[in-house]
């Protein structure tokens, strides 16, 4: 695609995508607001996909805003997939979260409590980890036991 086929104006719901790209809870809407103001070449949009893709906790969403900038012409490296914690002080919320819960809960007891207390970070993890989320968060939970 080249760059005259890409729209040179402002989305009218420029101010919804922007929020929407910014939503720390949902990165499928964070995914899905990028994908759709990759639609306009503005430099307000530029701005916004630029800071997805530097900023996002979920690499998912990093690499979309990349591809939507290099097919607008934009000069950028590409994200490099973060190899520690997406968010910083994850391993100690897990901890915190299993000793909150009585010694005998279950794995599913750990996941719906740190769903309610840090969407955030579940949902982050989630997008990451994509199938493999659970496999790896009941392997947190068992590691936060020894703690």
């Amino acid at each position: 695609m080249t760059n005259k086929q890409i729209n040179q104006e402002l989305p009218e719901n420029y101010d919804e995508l922007k929020k929407a790209a910014n939503r720390t809870s949902s990165w499928r809407e964070r995914f899905d607001a990028v994908e759709e103001l990759g639609q306009s070449k503005h430099p307000k949009v530029i701005d916004v996909l630029t800071n997805r893709m530097k900023n996002d906790s979920v690499y998912k969403v990093q690499e979309a805003a990349y591809r939507q900038l290099t097919k607008m012409g934009e000069d950028v490296e590409a994200p490099v997939r973060n190899k520690f914690e997406l968010i910083k002080g994850t391993k100690k919320t897990f901890i915190r979260i299993k000793k909150s819960l009585p010694k005998d809960h279950s794995y599913e007891d750990f996941k719906e409590k740190l769903k309610k207390m840090r969407l955030d970070i579940y949902d982050a993890y989630e997008g990451e980890k994509g199938a493999d989320f659970d496999k790896w968060l009941e392997s947190e939970w068992e590691a936060a036991s020894k703690k």
